[in-house]
């Protein structure tokens, strides 16, 4: 009960807190974070995986309706026919492809039985001194292109369409978004056109099949999570024995004042030297503090010669000491 009291000391008690809210954390918040990253990135190279290994086919054997793209079907590469709009065309500016800044071109795009897609054609690299680097016209008339599906990107608030030197210019691919700035009515997911198809400009590469660092920043949170428990119990270990050292040394020296092999006040005498040198070591770190803190606001005034401790006190005791050998040896 009495090493149970020590644990209960608000030190011990804040420090097992802090570790039990850390270790919940870990398990419970970042490892989970990391490694739900780590499926959402491998689940989209799997989708990659397939798409680039599986030939166009006919947008409506893949997505014959006008509600959401299934997302297994994304990066599909799908054949439309239809014609293009290029008079509702805009801009994603703020964009990075082959870590080079770049616009990437939208053009609406209307297929044969009536629906619009957002397409993105491709990209063009900012000119200096210019807005908006000239961007090659879409193709008139009826034409089949290949595209793959992709999920839209969403708008974040405060982050919409805008007219900028003429040209309609947005941040996101959002293709709701941008239907109604124009006037349409566009299908959810849009189509990032393949390369060598009509109208493609610089075709904007897919991304590379690496899962990146998720997985193992969740494992370091797991063995985060593990380790501070660990820790705790090592510092709680730590006391105890040192308490059980402490009480046996305390009874060993109460045993031999029973059988007379220690004096009666050997215990006494053990806690007053125990307490004596704490209190010594606590004026010496006191000691220390002050004179730090004299050094330090004194400096460049006076200069403090000799060594630490050889004060005037100090002097006048050594003094007083060879008088007193000097008068036992020759007398007063």
């Amino acid at each position: 009960m009495r090493v149970l009291r020590a644990f209960l000391r608000p030190g011990w008690v804040v420090l097992a807190l802090v570790v039990v809210a850390f270790a919940l954390a870990c398990f419970w918040v970042l490892a989970p974070w990391q490694l739900g990253k780590n499926g959402r990135t491998e689940h989209q190279n799997d989708l990659i995986k397939s798409a680039v290994s599986k030939a166009a086919v006919p947008i409506d054997t893949v997505y014959p309706g006008s509600g959401p793209v299934p997302t297994d079907t994304e990066w599909r590469e799908v054949s439309v026919s239809g014609t293009y709009l290029p008079e509702a065309q805009a801009v994603v500016r703020l964009r990075s492809v082959d870590d080079s800044p770049a616009f990437e071109v939208l053009t609406p795009f209307r297929t044969s039985d009536g629906r619009v897609f957002v397409v993105n054609r491709g990209y063009v690299r900012p000119q200096q001194g210019t807005a908006l680097p000239p961007v090659t016209a879409a193709p008139s008339g009826t034409t089949t292109i290949d595209a793959r599906i992709r999920q839209p990107e969403g708008t974040s608030p405060g982050k919409g369409p805008r007219t900028e030197s003429g040209v309609l210019q947005v941040y996101t691919i959002d293709p709701a978004v941008l239907g109604r700035t124009v006037g349409l009515t566009t299908m959810p997911a849009y189509l990032q056109l393949s390369s060598g198809q009509p109208g493609s400009l610089a075709e904007i590469p897919i991304p590379q099949l690496d899962s990146g660092p998720y997985l193992s920043y969740g494992l370091q949170w797991i063995a985060f999570g593990v380790m501070a428990p660990l820790g705790l119990l090592y510092f709680v270990r730590s006391e105890i024995r040192h308490r059980r050292a402490a009480n046996a040394a305390r009874a060993e020296t109460a045993e031999r004042i029973r059988t007379g092999a220690a004096p009666p006040d050997a215990l006494e005498s053990a806690a007053l030297a125990e307490s004596a040198l704490s209190e010594r070591a606590a004026r010496a770190r006191q000691r220390r503090r002050e004179l730090t803190s004299a050094s330090s606001t004194g400096m460049g005034q006076t200069r403090v010669r000799g060594t630490i401790g050889a004060g005037p006190d100090q002097a006048e005791a050594g003094e007083d000491r060879v008088r007193g050998k000097l008068a036992d040896r020759y007398g007063d």
